[in-house]
């Protein structure tokens, strides 16, 4: 699904980030990383992650009923190699 090489690329950068959470998921992010002898960071970049697979799957399915219900039209994909010239 996803390029490999992107995704060993993209996976090296590390990005310090700031936000702001619910004291309660905070706490429990902190009792869990402390249990299982992991890096908050690298807890919550798993749980982003997984999360944002969860959204891609939601939203295939948004726009597949979107096509069947008539709401958008699908673009073919020969339609989309003669608008660009292939």
């Amino acid at each position: 699904m996803y390029n490999m090489e992107y995704l060993k690329e993209f996976t090296m950068q590390v990005v310090k980030a700031t936000f702001t959470l619910p004291d309660y998921l905070l706490t429990e992010l902190s009792e869990f990383a402390q249990e299982l002898g992991e890096k908050k960071s690298h807890m919550v970049a798993e749980a982003l992650s997984q999360y944002f697979d969860a959204l891609d799957l939601k939203l295939a399915l948004k726009r597949s009923n979107d096509i069947r219900n008539g709401t958008v039209q699908a673009i073919s994909f020969d339609a989309i190699k003669e608008e660009l010239g292939l």
